[in-house]
């Protein structure tokens, strides 16, 4: 007979029987009530995802040029670099997995030739989703050890459940620092970052075309999010735009995670307010403010209404600032 604690065990780890074929392979062994119980805990743990997987994906694909054989896709997910020509298709990032028909379209529109490769700039699913369908389509999927790492590990992120992505969706070869792969008459350079935005991040630099795709390391007019539970700090966030001024000059297409194409001086715009944002909160936090009553200061307000209108309010992004610090 099934006792009471094990019931409450069950229950408390249905959400993560994800698609539900575990719960359908276990589900004789519960009474009925249990059974509806469990269902429903693993559709609320799913169902948050799944929602902003369809809301994300429905955003039509936007095209801009950024040279010769090189465009960015944008819309449904985290911005996507495409580079193509006689060596094959070779993509930075992959939306989310509701877009995967109309950007496989998209690609199968520039040319004739394969989906060579694919590369994560991080973990996070608007930039990763597709990893197995690339895989699917012959694609190699490269992308920062790290990021092999969190794609097998669940998480909690934003108030959403993550399982462990099957291994057909898991990067098929990985690096630690650095990396560099010619295609298509190009040099790509990919480069780690020191934990930022997460533990795995990383900028990837097409130095014929002078475009970099800085994934989630630069939000284009908006507060960044920045993922503590993998890594992520404000301290980071700045070094990886430092790193990234270095790297440019005036020329420079610079593609962020989130936002319109930028250039170098809109990146040293977003870096100065990450700075002086960082610089108060310190300085408040090291009084021994609270954060409560650190967001009641306004900090960032002379900044809100040109970066505040994003995915993170002002407040929400000085929370991140103080717990990061």
């Amino acid at each position: 007979m099934q006792t009471s604690s094990s019931r409450r065990i069950f229950l408390r780890t249905a959400g993560t029987l994800t698609g539900g074929a575990l719960l359908a392979r276990y589900a004789s062994f519960f009474d009925a009530e249990t059974r509806a119980e469990m269902l429903q805990a693993a559709t609320a743990q799913a169902a948050p995802v799944a929602a902003m997987r369809t809301q994300i994906g429905a955003a039509p694909i936007k095209t801009t040029p950024l040279g010769e054989r090189l465009l960015m896709l944008s819309g449904p997910g985290g911005n996507v670099i495409v580079l193509h020509g006689p060596d094959g298709k070779h993509v930075v990032d992959s939306f989310v997995q509701p877009a995967w028909g109309p950007l496989k379209t998209n690609l199968d529109g520039l040319d004739s030739g394969p989906v060579k490769m694919l590369i994560d700039t991080h973990w996070h699913f608007d930039h990763a989703d597709n990893n197995a369908n690339f895989r699917s389509a012959g694609a190699t999927v490269l992308a920062h050890v790290n990021t092999k790492k969190r794609l097998s590990e669940p998480h909690d992120l934003l108030g959403m459940h993550f399982e462990p992505v099957p291994t057909a969706a898991l990067p098929t070869e990985t690096f630690n620092d650095k990396h560099t792969l010619q295609a298509n008459g190009e040099q790509i350079t990919l480069s780690y970052v020191p934990p930022a935005h997460t533990d795995t991040d990383i900028y990837v630099y097409f130095a014929q075309a002078n475009v970099l795709h800085m994934g989630d390391l630069f939000f284009n007019g908006m507060y960044p999010f920045i993922d503590a539970g993998t890594g992520g700090n404000i301290n980071g966030m700045i070094l990886g735009a430092d790193r990234a001024l270095e790297l440019t000059n005036a020329r420079t297409k610079i593609v962020p995670g989130h936002g319109p194409l930028g250039d170098r001086a809109a990146l040293a715009r977003y870096r100065a307010m990450l700075a002086t944002v960082r610089d108060r909160v310190r300085a408040q936090k090291a009084a021994g403010r609270t954060l409560a009553e650190v967001q009641a200061a306004k900090l960032s307000g002379d900044f809100d209404a040109a970066w505040g209108k994003g995915m993170m309010a002002p407040n929400d992004f000085i929370g991140l600032v103080y717990n990061t610090l």
